[in-house]
Formats: C-alpha cells, structure tokens, sequence
C-alpha cells in the first residue's frame, strides 16, 4: 500500500528528530525550521557509517517525511568520517535465510524505493569510500558526486550475495549493461573513473572536503531555480515511462499540456522575462498530472498472498 500524508507526520524542525545512525541537518546552519535543502548524513563513523537496519528504517522514514513537505525541496545525503558508507554490518548479518521468502524485504531496497519514490531528487556526497550497499543505494538519486582518490564497489559477489536495493533496475539503466555486469562479476572496488562507471558519477573532486560544500552548492540552486512539479514528473517520465518512443510522445504530451496549465510554467517564464529567481510553489502530490501515476506501482508492504510471482 502507498504511504498516504495522514500516515506521516511531517516535523517542524528535522534537526530536532532522533533518529538511530542518522543525523538530519538544515541548509543553511543556524535556521530553527526545515529549510529547501535538507542534509542527511550516515552517522556512524567509528564503524565506517555500516548500514544497519536502524540506519534503514531511519533513512526509510525521513525520505518518506521529506515526500510530503512543501517546505523541502532537494535533499543531500552523505556520511560523517572518512568513507561514505562500508556497506552493511557484518557483524549483524543479514538473518539465516530461514522462513518465507515472500515475508522477506531487503532493508537496502526499502531505502532505495522511499529515495525514489520521493518527489524530493537527492544529491549524495560520497565524501569517502562506498562499497555494497553504500553504492547501490545512491542509485535512485539524481546526482552523485564523489571523491576521486577514494574507490567504490558492488562487491556483493565476493561476499557471497546477489545485489539488493533495486541494483539489478537501476544499475544497468544508469551505466549500461555491459558496465553492469562487470562490476557485479567482479565484485571489484575501483577508482571512480569512467573507464569502470561510466557517468555514474556527476563529479569526482579531488580533495575529499570538497565534496558536500558543492553538493549543497548544487542542492541550493536546484531548490532557487527548479519547479518542484516539472522536476518531479520529469524524473518519473525518464524512470517510468513508455518503451517506443511514440507512446514516450504521447505520455510526454499529455503531461506536458498539463504542466502548461500550471502555476509554475507562468513563474518560469515570468520569472525569466523579469530577470529574477522563480518563486515556484506548485505541491507535486496535489497538482500532478491525470492519471499520475500512469504505471502499476506495485505494493511491496509485508502481507502480500503467497503465490509464484511474489517470491
């Protein structure tokens, strides 16, 4: 079932939220209340920021708080310390594989699906190393930014685990399959170059404190200067859209003559005309196009009949 508003409770400040292995900042400091950019970092430094199910479910919520308040408009994720993320705590584990496959949901994935089901686009600041679970779970991102002496990896292979957190949709589609399957074969960890990403990632810096401050450099103009609306559906069309390019046309027309209905289309231009930032203020969940969403999102809450197609 889909998160619903009434289901959230959306805070008056994130900074003040506890949350386990997670720390949620305002942008910029000093601001008592959410402001257009929110900062998310992965707060477990003396363990290299190792995904937990605590880090899961907090990162799971506050994307799902984020989806529906007006007042954010972009997020920023990155870690505290030196790596990014060491990818999942070995020393938790991940279960016996014992019970119903079909009960079953892997925790990167469910912070996978609330980055991605977020009208909200994010930005990572991988100011350090990444590897597991720490890659694939920037992938529903809009933008990735990194460090280039650091190195990254899906190493899931080597660790006897077939990849999670929606890789084997996202990975191939951002870095072309070819990219894909070697760095699953391989479960290799490179240099963020595009002899093994491609263009995964957007920037790659060379000192490691440079990362965040241009990640919120970045996140604050796209919260200045971009609709919320049109970046939203614009995202949803390239993710979910058709598979011939006149049923692209034809979805993208019907979309595209909505949006010229809009609030926003007129202050984009308007604001354009006159020289000036665009006050843009149009909710993504209350005007939105008919018939959005024009895919089947699938329900993947615990609780679902057994069958074949659910294992």
């Amino acid at each position: 079932m889909a998160t619903t508003k009434s289901s959230i409770s959306v805070p008056l400040s994130y900074e003040a939220l506890e949350l386990t292995h997670v720390k949620l900042s305002h942008h910029p400091h000093g601001v008592p209340n959410a402001t257009p950019v929110v900062v998310i970092t992965l707060n477990r430094p003396e363990k290299h920021n190792a995904f937990t199910p605590q880090m899961a479910n907090s990162l799971e919520c506050t994307f799902r708080m984020i989806h529906f308040d007006n007042r954010v408009k972009v997020v920023v994720l990155t870690g505290a310390g030196r790596m990014f993320c060491a990818g999942s705590d070995l020393d938790i584990g991940f279960g016996d594989g014992k019970g119903r496959a079909v009960d079953f949901r892997d925790i990167g994935g469910r912070v996978a699906l609330a980055m991605h089901r977020c009208h909200k686009p994010t930005i990572v600041a991988l100011q350090g190393a990444a590897v597991g679970v720490g890659m694939t779970m920037t992938l529903p991102a809009a933008i990735r930014i990194c460090h280039e002496q650091s190195k990254y990896g899906f190493v899931f292979t080597q660790r006897g685990l077939t990849i999670e957190s929606c890789a084997s949709y996202f990975l191939p589609r951002l870095v072309g399959f070819s990219r894909a399957m070697h760095l699953i074969a391989t479960g290799g960890v490179f240099p963020p170059t595009p002899k093994y990403f491609g263009d995964l990632f957007t920037e790659a810096l060379p000192d490691a404190v440079q990362v965040l401050p241009r990640a919120l450099e970045m996140a604050q103009e796209m919260a200045e200067t971009t609709s919320p609306l049109a970046s939203a559906m614009s995202r949803a069309l390239m993710w979910e859209g058709p598979r011939s390019p006149e049923a692209a046309h034809l979805l993208e027309s019907r979309v595209f003559h909505h949006i010229m209905g809009e609030q926003d289309y007129r202050e984009g231009v308007n604001s354009f005309l006159e020289k000036r930032k665009p006050q843009f203020k149009t909710n993504p969940q209350e005007n939105g196009p008919p018939g959005y969403p024009w895919w089947f999102p699938v329900d993947v809450q615990l609780g679902l009949p057994l069958s074949k197609s659910n294992l």
